[in-house]
């Protein structure tokens, strides 16, 4: 059979055409610069390496972020009063912010986070020892009166819905309490579990939780003496039980345990001591498929690695990584492929690749940012 001229060398080019045209994933990276005020914009490449795009501004002492589930929002909360949050759309090709919304908090937060709809912004409160939640509008605007306002204990640092979107967890560092809570999603309401809260060891600062994947386990990282607590979760009842813990300090650390100190917002500033050799644990995070986890250290300006028994919870300590100065903040992309870590008292971002087997990071580049960069959310998309 006769091919007809060309059509060979025509199928060709449109397989070439159509091979370079299947693009992997749009990644972006959103840094907040407390100090500057504004959100650094990057492309994450599929090499590892950013590309610096925007600075978007926000006000002074932006700090929380979070994302909307279905990746079409950002929302960025100023710890300089008067207390707001501001909600960005992002573009799906350029990863662009446009700022939509600016609405008012109750208070300083040091942390935000969405429940699992996204129709629910819940805040901590440091300084206030409170919690808040108020409704996301169809808009996607946080409505400007809270649901609610609950008391808590002193320096609420974190608060996470678990993945069944049915219980509120809240890390007190000042009363070294979890506070739990049944979330109404109907509602939007919050109401204290029974009982109310877990109580740890004193002295330890509960700070900052993650939930695993399955829904089992919460680990929770302790600010004052790095350790990283094995948490599970009842499924039923929405309840904590500590499992084990583990510490994310090298052997041969010389950090002793430390002392609250007065965040941004929160009355009494530091403690009348030297705490250059104090403690001072800040983030932690997953890897995608669960087989670890990671912890930042400020005082070291490290990264610890864990390994993850999925089975038990417990966690295995790796490694420690030397990162960026004040190291308040870090993320991990959605392939778990990358991990970008900030210092609040550097001028530049980390890149880390992360090894699939063993889960060492390698760095990849370094590249400019803000003053007081503090917190990372990373996107992709299809």
């Amino acid at each position: 059979m006769r091919q007809i001229p060309g059509l060979a060398k025509g199928i060709a080019m449109a397989a070439m055409i159509s091979a370079a045209g299947a693009a992997p994933a749009a990644t972006f990276v959103y840094v907040s610069n407390a100090e500057d005020g504004d959100i650094g914009v990057y492309a994450l490449n599929a090499d590892g390496t950013l590309a610096a795009r925007e600075r978007v501004a926000a006000a002074k002492v932006v700090m929380p972020m979070a994302v909307s589930a279905d990746k079409r929002i950002l929302y960025a909360a100023s710890r300089s009063k008067p207390y707001s949050v501001h909600a960005y759309a992002i573009d799906r090709g350029t990863g662009a912010l446009k700022l939509v919304a600016t609405s008012p908090l109750a208070e300083s937060f040091p942390y935000i986070s969405l429940d699992r709809t996204g129709r629910v912004l819940f805040g901590a409160s440091y300084g206030g020892n409170l919690v808040s939640v108020n409704a996301v509008g169809g808009d996607r605007r946080i409505l400007p009166e809270p649901l609610q306002v609950i008391p808590t204990a002193r320096n609420a640092h974190a608060i996470r819905v678990d993945n069944s979107n049915r219980f509120v967890f809240v890390p007190h560092l000042g009363t070294d309490q979890v506070f739990q809570f049944v979330f109404d999603e109907r509602s939007g309401r919050l109401a204290s579990n029974t009982p109310p809260l877990l109580q740890l060891k004193a002295g330890t600062g509960p700070r900052h939780l993650v939930v695993s994947s399955d829904n089992r386990f919460v680990y929770l990282l302790s600010e004052l003496v790095a350790t990283i607590t094995t948490l599970s979760l009842d499924q039923k009842t929405g309840l904590l039980s500590e499992v084990s813990s583990a510490s994310a300090l090298p052997p041969d650390s010389k950090l002793q345990p430390g002392a609250p100190r007065g965040g941004v917002g929160a009355p009494g500033g530091p403690p009348p001591r030297n705490t250059d050799n104090d403690i001072w644990a800040a983030d932690l995070h997953l890897t995608p498929d669960g087989k670890f986890l990671y912890a930042s250290e400020r005082t070291s300006s490290t990264l610890a690695a864990f390994a993850v028994d999925g089975s038990t919870g417990k966690l295995s300590y790796l490694s420690s990584t030397p990162t960026e100065k004040q190291p308040r903040g870090f993320a991990i992309d959605p392939s778990g492929k990358f991990l970008v870590a900030s210092g609040e008292k550097s001028e530049t971002l980390s890149v880390y690749s992360i090894d699939p087997a063993s889960g060492a990071l390698k760095p990849t580049g370094k590249y400019p940012t803000g003053k007081g960069s503090n917190w990372i959310e990373i996107v992709s998309f299809d």
